[in-house]
């Protein structure tokens, strides 16, 4: 089973600047939600920046221990807009 602490610190090592939020939707351990803010993402499309988290979650997607992921991905400036 995948934790959410797995996600958040998978999605970190692949973009180290990373601030990670991480929640398991169902209890289940397959369905999570992810909030993730990083410079990474910046001149990026939003299909590119969801890219580089499926990247960074390749082996877990590939073998359905991720069986859902919803992402929310921001650059600093938009999170900053945002809250």
């Amino acid at each position: 089973m995948v934790t959410p602490d797995r996600v958040r610190a998978a999605i970190e090592a692949h973009l180290p600047d990373a601030q990670v939020a991480v929640e398991d939707l169902t209890g289940g351990g397959d369905h999570y939600q992810a909030v993730v803010v990083s410079a990474a993402f910046e001149g990026k499309t939003l299909v590119q920046q969801h890219q580089l988290i499926y990247q960074a979650l390749r082996e877990d997607l590939k073998s359905e221990a991720i069986h859902a992921l919803a992402l929310k991905t921001y650059t600093p400036e938009a999170w900053a807009a945002a809250q």
